[in-house]
């Protein structure tokens, strides 16, 4: 068949497919939807014969051809889709070197061409293996999620009675806005026969988190064993399991946990209900897509609270944030009430807490990156982890290990950005056997108990006398031994 020059009749055209095997076919399917205004260029003849007969605009031609575009219209896009490597690239080069402003979208067929096309001035270069690959897994965790959504509105639906809903000890926006989101679930599912109570132990000590609390009027009990046993159900959020930073001990028959923090143990697995995914930056993420695959309407508040509870634990989405949490945050976005939003993250600062500040900056020893701070006694722990914030910022600093005593435990606080250390990993390692520990790659606490000396009175002397060595065991685990720190 003779070479015909189809639509030449235009200046511009949206769309150039260079090879249209079944992938070609496929994307061409697909533009279609678009507009009609594309033209197939292949080299089998019978092939473009064929798409013809079905009304497309197909030329042959030989995609090695230098003068393969002669005579076509300008593109806005070039996909080069053929499955010869080579005649890829140099495709993609002459694309480029004749139509700079056109973007060109290619097909790698290996992992090693992907960067070939990239260098030849291809602006996507795709590997359609890994593509089916991601395509694949995102499905089934879809999938995963909706079954998980649907059992728990199943299990709720059921339910008629009283939910307690316990967040981790001195709860913070995300514990506090999933146990919301779950209470609002359950009233909805049970058909308003299910009674959600909010508990927590600690204290709400953040500035920050009191003003969340007080402006969004968020109902909350202080947990006693005797509320426990009060309740029909029992509900754990953003904490893997009971006794795992919580109020409840450790044989508590537990019906919901849901977290993201860490795999599920042997105990959490019993529940009845368990979803436990590291890989998310909040458990508020988690909460918003239950409310999206079970088609609940978001109470303003609700949404404001689980917006505010994904910003604060991904640090405004910036550490162990997933596309995932992107997405949520822009579903709830426009449900949200964002003058709350701007008084809540514009609360005053307690002179408690720029004392304690100030004493950790004072106070502050540097040795290889790694930077040490005693805040001293602390009634607001809270102030622990916001000094640690704070000092990660400083130049020189990868990683940053603030500690303090209040009335029953010693608080130790890790913040990092060292890429070779995961500073959850090591503060497990380190801490436990002595009191709970763990976290993120970037992010990391422990918290040991006094036991026994929770009754001395100088504090701030037990902790000097305490600290060392345990702080001996970190530093010999990130490899800096027990050489003198040097003061900044």
């Amino acid at each position: 068949m003779a070479d015909s020059q189809s639509n030449g009749s235009l200046d511009k055209v949206k769309y150039i497919v260079l090879g249209c095997g079944s992938i070609g076919y496929n994307v061409v399917e697909e533009l279609i939807h678009d507009t009609s205004h594309v033209i197939i260029v292949d080299r089998d003849e019978k092939r473009v014969e064929d798409l013809r007969d079905q009304n497309y605009d197909a030329i042959v031609r030989d995609i090695t051809d230098p003068g393969i575009l002669d005579g076509l219209p300008v593109p806005e896009v070039v996909f080069i889709l053929s499955s010869d490597k080579n005649a890829n690239i140099e495709a993609a080069k002459r694309v480029k070197e004749i139509y700079p402003a056109a973007y060109v979208i290619a097909r790698a067929i290996d992992r090693l061409s992907l960067n070939l096309l990239e260098q030849a001035g291809a602006d996507i270069a795709l590997y359609p293996q890994e593509v089916f690959a991601k395509t694949a897994v995102h499905h089934i965790r879809r999938l995963h999620s909706s079954r998980l959504a649907r059992k728990l509105y199943h299990f709720l639906s059921g339910c008629e009675g009283t939910l307690g809903i316990v967040v981790h000890t001195n709860p913070d926006p995300d514990s506090i806005s999933s146990a919301m989101a779950l209470c609002a679930i359950g009233k909805e599912a049970s058909g308003g026969k299910l009674e959600c109570r909010i508990l927590y132990d600690g204290k709400i000590g953040h500035q920050e988190n009191r003003a969340f609390v007080t402006l969004l009027d968020i109902q909350m009990e202080k947990i006693t064993q005797e509320i426990v046993d009060e309740c029909d159900y029992l509900a754990i959020v953003d904490s893997p399991g009971p006794s795992v930073n919580n109020f409840l001990s450790p044989d508590t028959k537990v019906d919901i946990i849901i977290d993201h923090h860490r795999e599920a143990d042997e105990k959490a697995l019993e529940s009845f209900f368990t979803d436990i995914r590291p890989g998310m930056g909040a458990t508020a993420s988690i909460m918003t897509q239950y409310l999206q695959e079970l088609d609940i309407s978001v109470d303003q508040i609700v949404a404001t609270a689980l917006l505010y509870g994904i910003r604060a634990d991904t640090r405004e989405f910036s550490r162990n944030t997933t596309p995932q949490d992107l997405n949520y945050a822009a579903f709830l976005l426009p449900l949200t009430d964002g003058e709350l939003l701007d008084k809540i993250t514009s609360p005053s600062i307690s002179i408690e807490t720029v004392d304690a500040l100030g004493d950790a900056i004072k106070g502050r020893r540097v040795q290889n990156g790694y930077l040490f701070t005693n805040v001293g006694y602390v009634k607001n722990r809270d102030t622990i982890p916001q000094a640690a914030d704070l000092l990660i910022q400083l130049e020189g600093v990868n990683t940053a290990v603030v500690y303090g005593i209040g009335d029953d435990f010693i608080t130790i606080s890790a913040r990092n950005k060292d890429i070779r250390m995961h500073v959850g990993n090591v503060m497990k390692e380190a801490f436990t056997g002595i009191g709970e520990a763990g976290g993120h790659a970037t992010m990391a606490a422990a918290k040991i108990p006094l036991n026994s000396f929770s009754l001395v009175r100088n504090k701030e002397e037990l902790l000097s006398l305490i600290i060392d060595p345990v702080l001996e065991r970190f530093a010999d685990i990130v490899g800096i031994g027990k050489e003198e720190k040097n003061e900044v």
